[in-house]
């Protein structure tokens, strides 16, 4: 176990903590899956900028999850990449 996966396992223990944490997880889950998509098409963000006419530093900030895509754009990365956008409720 790495020293932030104790540190993590540690603030999880706080239940404030662990609320703000799990409000976040759909975001972090956007992220993860924009650049396991990106990856997995071996595709670096200024190839995927060139394929979906978004620019490479907003794809980075989308990445990093400093922007708020919409439905709209999160399509136009799928399509880039050849995939189909998919969002469920659970």
């Amino acid at each position: 176990m790495t020293n932030f996966d104790e540190f993590l396992a540690e603030q999880m223990k706080d239940e404030e903590f662990k609320k703000e944490y799990d409000a976040l997880e759909p975001e972090f889950t956007i992220m993860q899956a924009m650049i396991d998509a990106r990856n997995a098409e071996g595709l670096t963000q200024k190839e995927l900028s060139a394929r979906s006419g978004i620019a490479q530093g907003d794809i980075s900030k989308m990445e990093n999850g400093n922007a708020n895509p919409s439905i709209r754009t999160l399509q136009r990365l799928a399509a880039a990449m050849g995939k189909k956008l998919k969002i469920d409720f659970v």
